[in-house]
């Protein structure tokens, strides 16, 4: 395998930050961002770099893959399988734990995706594959849920 590495002199640095909202209507949910993404401000100033997103609670998570509905559905019936929504979680017993809220499962199904997503940008747009997507993960909801997003490049 060979690996070339071009010498590049890039313009100075740029750095866009915003906030992307997603208002969730279920408890357990997961919305395609990826229009969102590429329409980002800053992102089209950007020849090389690369764009951060990262959720702001520790219920929802991010993660690249597709966006087909039986996919989805397969995806959050996974979840439920591996971290099932009625365990006995020291987390929503009041004997042990401040919570009220009773959503031990949806933190536990959030640290098996991530909570930050780095994707590559050139010529103003996110590189991405055919069928690959940006996904935002609601698992206690309904609730108003903020992303911080972070263009930087050249």
């Amino acid at each position: 395998m060979d690996i070339s590495s071009p010498t590049r002199t890039l313009a100075p640095l740029k750095i866009v930050t915003s906030t992307l909202t997603v208002r969730t209507g279920g408890h357990l949910e997961v919305h395609d961002l990826t229009d969102q993404v590429a329409s980002l401000p800053g992102l089209d100033e950007v020849a090389q770099g690369v764009v951060l997103l990262h959720t702001l609670h520790t219920t929802t998570a991010l993660c690249i893959n597709e966006a087909q509905d039986a996919l989805l559905e397969d995806m959050q019936a996974l979840l439920r399988r591996l971290v099932p929504e009625r365990g006995d979680y020291r987390h929503n017993d009041p004997a042990v734990s401040d919570c009220n809220r009773a959503n031990a499962w949806s933190h536990l199904a959030a640290v098996l995706l991530s909570h930050t997503l780095q994707i590559p940008v050139e010529q103003g747009r996110p590189v991405l594959g055919t069928w690959q997507r940006i996904l935002f993960f609601e698992m206690d909801g309904p609730q108003t849920r903020r992303i911080h997003v972070q263009v930087m490049g050249a």
